[in-house]
């Protein structure tokens, strides 16, 4: 296979140490590379030394004369927010050359799903899944050998999701992929990149088997470097014996010997494997439980994304009370994120809509997809005092723990990657203690191991949540209510695999009239079974699922769900008289 790229022995430093050292590798034509490591480890520093947008300290990157290579940003850049989107794929192209490109720009907005009238909007105003599908079109435009992708899947929901997935795997290119979304990586890669302790670990397996093989291997080193300390504490034990020695009989072959011993401790210490330092944080979010029968009412609230603007859903009646973890749950545009900035909007006015009521003593908290609670010119340190103004001590701790030493404390929010920013702004979360929380795409920037945490720390979350996201595995480990928003309404759902059940039905055309919320809706509408043999399917199901749950550990159970399924298989025994 012909080569693409080459980067050789590259060292970035930055104004706070090291940031990649001895970075070497071959990207070769065929090679689907996903690139991972925990946030803020350098990964769009390393895109960006590969597009040449950045300059390393040392070392070198070459490109080879036959590779076309292509970036599609993380972000839509300002400057194409006024444009429409013919415009902003055209401006990738030579101004003379525009009109006669013009008919393949309008191709290639139509392959990426977008109408001709679409093609009219102007940039800004589209969604997060919207926006990646126009950077796309503006970097396949040039017909680029290689693809460099930073975190595509951001902001995306569950149909566009799969759509970037199977386009991915249909694409006959080489690319790095920089993701957080594994069952995406496993998919459409064949190799993967795992950078860590500024050094890069390539493995040619995707992504859920490259991090069991990087596992494995530390788990071999770290048994290696046991033995290898085993021996430094045994030479350093005959060593000091043999000076004492030396020293009480006067014996100059001890001493030397001692000495000997000392250089060869040296030696062994010098070639001592290594061990992973990991990540420097592990996500925690506390809150404080109001003694109340709720937080948050909502009563025929209309929901609009601007005052001016139609509603996008209505929501009935619904409370919030501590310990509630509720996930809303819809797609892009369906109006999810315009509930959690209306209800941050009101809670920071005196006066409010009748249709919300919130608790008088409630501490609302809110993490803004956009990270936009965190100012671009405070200091980390400043950036804090928000959430804890009285204790400048306490915010010091909470950087340091969160992997950000002293010395970078007096560090400009603006120069902050996607991931430390959300790093940030989760530990200000914490150290306010909110007794309501509101998520809007939390996991928008966090790594594997960050979603893995988020799911593990709201189960035990005092307060109460509402959760914004696509998560399929956050949902379900880290909710015990679940809303839905779909055709212009708001509803509560008990049974998560119903839920999926319905929008897999409507994906696949089914009118959704066709599928009740409620299972035993759904066992009525089926007329060649007998209703008792249908209520004693319903009565196993149940009971199987209970089963599981309550064989799970006691943190992963779901007790809102076992309350419900034993207060459904009571009434089933009493209609079946068993």
């Amino acid at each position: 296979m012909s080569t693409l790229l080459t980067a050789q022995s590259l060292h970035l430093d930055t104004a706070f140490g090291s940031l990649l050292e001895s970075i070497t590798f071959t990207l070769k034509k065929g090679d689907r590379i996903g690139l991972i490591g925990h946030n803020g480890c350098g990964k769009s520093t390393l895109l960006k030394l590969l597009d040449g947008t950045l300059s390393p300290t040392s070392g070198s990157v070459t490109q080879a004369a036959s590779c076309l290579m292509a970036r599609v940003e993380q972000h839509l850049p300002e400057s194409l927010n006024t444009m429409t989107m013919l415009d902003a794929v055209l401006a990738q192209i030579e101004e003379n050359q525009r009109d006669s490109e013009c008919w393949r720009a309008e191709a290639l907005l139509a392959s990426m799903g977008f109408s001709e009238t679409d093609w009219r909007l102007t940039s800004g105003t589209l969604s997060g899944g919207q926006h990646t599908r126009l950077l796309l079109a503006r970097a396949l435009i040039s017909e680029p050998d290689l693809l460099l992708l930073d975190e595509p899947s951001n902001h995306l929901d569950l149909p566009t999701l799969l759509w970037l997935e199977q386009f991915l795997r249909g694409w006959s290119g080489s690319f790095v992929l920089v993701s957080h979304d594994r069952s995406l990586l496993d998919n459409v890669t064949n190799g993967s990149w795992i950078l860590r302790d500024r050094s890069l670990h390539f493995f040619a397996l995707p992504c859920s088997q490259a991090r069991s093989a990087l596992e494995e291997r530390d788990r071999t080193d770290a048994h290696r470097h046991q033995a290898e300390q085993k021996e430094i504490d045994r030479i350093t034990a005959s060593a000091k014996r043999l000076a004492i020695w030396g020293r009480v009989y006067d014996n100059e072959d001890l001493s030397r010997k001692a000495k000997q011993m000392e250089k060869r401790i040296d030696r062994l210490k010098d070639e001592q494997t290594e061990l992973t330092a990991g990540s420097q944080w592990q996500l925690k979010l506390k809150g404080e439980a109001l003694i109340a029968d709720r937080l948050l009412e909502l009563e025929a609230l209309n929901v609009r994304p601007a005052p001016e603007c139609e509603p996008l859903f209505t929501l009935p009646l619904q409370r919030v009370k501590s310990g509630d973890r509720v996930a809303v749950i819809g797609r892009n545009g369906c109006g999810k994120s315009s509930l959690l900035r209306l209800l941050w909007q009101q809670y920071q006015q005196s006066e409010r809509e009748d249709a919300i009521r919130l608790h008088p003593r409630v501490h609302l908290g809110y993490y803004d997809q956009t990270l936009h609670q965190l100012n671009d010119g405070d200091s980390l340190l400043e950036a804090l005092e928000p959430f804890a103004p009285l204790s400048e001590q306490d915010r010091k701790m909470a950087l340091i723990s969160a992997g950000f030493p002293w010395l970078r404390h007096q560090q400009a929010v603006s120069t902050l990657s996607g991931g430390e920013r959300s790093r940030l702004l989760f530990v200000g979360l914490t150290l306010a203690r909110y007794s309501l929380l509101m998520l809007d795409e939390p996991t928008n920037h966090l790594d594997m191991e960050g979603k893995e945490a988020l799911a593990e720390t709201l189960q035990t979350f005092e307060g109460g949540v509402l959760l914004v996201t696509h998560d399929r595995e956050l949902i379900a480990k880290g909710c015990n209510r679940f809303w839905l928003v779909n055709n212009g309404v708001l509803s509560e759902w008990h049974d998560l695999d119903a839920l999926y059940a319905l929008l897999t039905a409507e994906e696949s055309g089914l009118p959704l009239t066709e599928v009740k919320s409620q299972p035993e809706q759904v066992i009525q509408q089926a007329p060649h079974y007998r209703e008792s043999d249908a209520l004693l399917e319903r009565l196993i199901e149940l009971e199987e699922k209970l089963a599981e749950d309550v064989a799970r550990k006691e943190k992963h159970q779901k007790p809102a769900l076992q309350k419900q399924w034993r207060a459904e298989i009571e009434t089933l025994n009493k209609k079946l008289a068993i």
